[in-house]
């Protein structure tokens, strides 16, 4: 008698589940451009191989620069910061800088976004036989732009952050060089729930020392006595984290990188963050109590104009030629 073939008899035993709709793919990708494999395709589809050691083992490296007013800012810092990367992973790709440039320009052209966030990215890829040595992957660039989102929404922007101090670490600098922009985000996404649970809106969480580290996409700094400070010690030295040194060089302001004990976080005049999702964004309450008063501090909102102003310097910029 013949049989039907395995996979029919198992279908016949055994119904595929019900699939949810929150593992359907609805294909409600940002609007915006890719640039995979030679090619710049709508986001929707840009896709990457599930043996990816990007995917399996988050064996990658990146960098994101926004776009405001039809403009890069400071696309030279990350250009740096992502070819370090590279050299650091021992990850090669087939363009040298000029060519970044280039193809991160026509995304954000090709989409016709004026307000973008742009990222390039290198994962290791995927061997063809399936090894497990890294030197046999073929590492695989791509780029991308999407609307520009920032980590904090307007009206966060007004009255300032809400954020919890949580007790998870930071992965040691010892481990990873966080000089290498990379996706490992356990700890950061730990940190975010404890958050959330205890009511607030985004997290910061500590070094293996015990003080502030940094939050998920963020670098933090406080304000005591007119005198800034930022943690130096296994966080990500940010684009943004710089310009606010960059600032504060040509107002006249001190700032230092240093320990940032969490009582000295708490007990200070004023709090803000910095991405290059969003700039310069105060916080206003730390772990359900005020900083200071619970307002923005002048500190604060004396650079956020600044940093925002620069956005209009061709020194810090470099402008995008739609079609």
């Amino acid at each position: 008698m013949n049989q039907p073939p395995m996979s029919q008899t198992m279908q016949q035993a055994r119904p595929l589940p019900v699939v949810s709709d929150r593992h359907v793919d609805p294909h409600a990708y940002p609007d915006g451009i890719a640039f995979l494999d030679g090619q710049y395709l709508p986001m929707s589809q840009a896709k990457v191989s599930v043996l990816d050691w990007g995917f399996l083992h988050s064996d990658a490296t990146y960098d994101t620069v926004h776009v405001w007013n039809g403009s890069f800012f400071r696309l030279d810092l990350h250009l740096d910061r992502f070819f370090g990367g590279l050299e650091k992973l021992r990850m090669t790709i087939p363009f040298d800088r000029a060519d970044v440039s280039e193809i991160l320009h026509n995304c954000v052209a090709l989409s016709g976004h004026r307000a973008a966030y742009v990222e390039m990215l290198c994962t290791r890829g995927a061997s063809p036989t399936f090894s497990r040595d890294p030197r046999q992957a073929v590492n695989r660039f791509m780029a991308f732009a999407v609307p520009f989102g920032s980590v904090a929404n307007p009206e966060q922007l007004q009255r300032g952050l809400r954020v919890a101090i949580s007790d998870k670490v930071r992965i040691p600098p010892a481990s990873i060089d966080p000089a290498i922009k990379n996706y490992h985000w356990l700890d950061l996404v730990r940190g975010l729930y404890d958050a959330y649970d205890r009511g607030a809106e985004t997290a910061l969480i500590l070094d293996f020392n015990g003080n502030v580290a940094e939050g998920p996409g963020f670098n933090v700094f406080c304000v005591k006595d007119g005198r800034l400070s930022t943690p130096a010690i296994g966080v990500l030295p940010g684009i943004t984290r710089r310009t606010v040194f960059d600032l504060c060089a040509e107002a006249g302001l001190a700032a230092t990188a240093m320990d940032v004990s969490v009582a000295a976080l708490r007990g200070a005049d004023e709090v803000f963050i910095t991405s290059t999702a969003g700039g310069i964004m105060p916080v206003t309450e730390i772990d359900g109590t005020a900083v200071a008063d619970g307002k923005v501090g002048p500190v604060t909102s004396r650079l956020m104009a600044l940093y925002w102003k620069k956005h209009d310097d061709p020194a810090w910029t470099s402008e995008v030629t739609y079609p």
